[in-house]
């Protein structure tokens, strides 16, 4: 490739949004209104885990095939697909954990397995699994399936160590946000110092955020017997989607820039 072309590859906006503090704070807020959003779905609604999951993961294809259609960076789809991830990756490990009986380390252990397959797979075709890459459909599609992943595990994650049945861990949910919060500072404290793979720390993240949102959304919506706030899912779930319309609107989200290792 002659130099200015290679210039252009290295300097082409990704699909994605930049890696700054306001994508971390909106994540969080996104990763908290999937777990009360989809607890709303399945338990308020009474409408159960299978058939919440089948609604989440009709509106995660459609967002998802909306997103790749895209041809540059929109950061109300690309927020609206990363809820409709966490929403189906509440329901979804909450059907594997609970109707199919795996309990929370046999979930856990499945979904580490798919998610790590996901990554690999990525890494074999495209070379590099940086979310800077993701700038064309085949590569977005190993993203969205590999962010689906990650919030599926983030949520069984946060189960386990919270929960005190079907294999829990029994530490409570301020517990359980306290470990998750204390992993996301030294994953932050590691990508200060540059001596680790900048990709491997953004996986690391997204998944421990995860977690945290799901502990801090059973905290609020969760009956007080149970050590929660016992907040009608419904009302918790308006309040945190309209914080986190007012970050996206308040916080520049601006795309990131495409490496040249893709």
């Amino acid at each position: 490739m002659n130099s200015p072309a290679r210039h252009a590859v290295d300097h082409a906006l990704s699909k994605v949004p930049e890696l700054t503090l306001g994508f971390w704070i909106v994540k969080i807020a996104a990763t908290t209104l999937g777990e009360t959003g989809g607890d709303w779905v399945t338990m308020s609604l009474n409408l159960g885990y299978l058939v919440g999951t089948l609604i989440f993961l009709a509106a995660f294809v459609v967002l998802v095939a909306a997103q790749v259609r895209a041809r540059q960076f929109h950061a109300y789809l690309y927020w609206a697909t990363i809820v409709a991830t966490t929403t189906l990756g509440t329901t979804l490990a909450d059907f594997c954990d609970r109707s199919l009986g795996l309990g929370y380390p046999g979930g856990v252990a499945i979904i580490v397995v798919l998610l790590a397959a996901s990554l690999a797979i990525w890494y074999r075709v495209g070379g590099t699994v940086s979310i800077e890459s993701v700038a064309t459909v085949r590569v977005e599609w190993f993203y969205w399936t590999t962010i689906l992943f990650s919030q599926t595990l983030g949520t069984a994650l946060g189960d386990w160590v919270a929960g005190d049945d079907r294999g829990g861990l029994g530490l409570g949910y301020e517990m359980g946000a306290a470990i998750f919060g204390a992993g996301l500072v030294v994953v932050g404290l590691l990508w200060l110092s540059r001596r680790v793979s900048r990709t491997a720390l953004f996986w690391a993240a997204f998944v421990l955020t995860r977690p945290l949102g799901a502990t801090l959304g059973d905290l609020l919506d969760k009956p007080l017997a149970q050590g929660g706030l016992e907040f009608s899912r419904f009302y918790a779930s308006g309040i945190l989607f309209a914080f986190m319309l007012a970050c996206i609107m308040l916080i520049p989200q601006r795309a990131a820039r495409r490496t040249s290792a893709v």
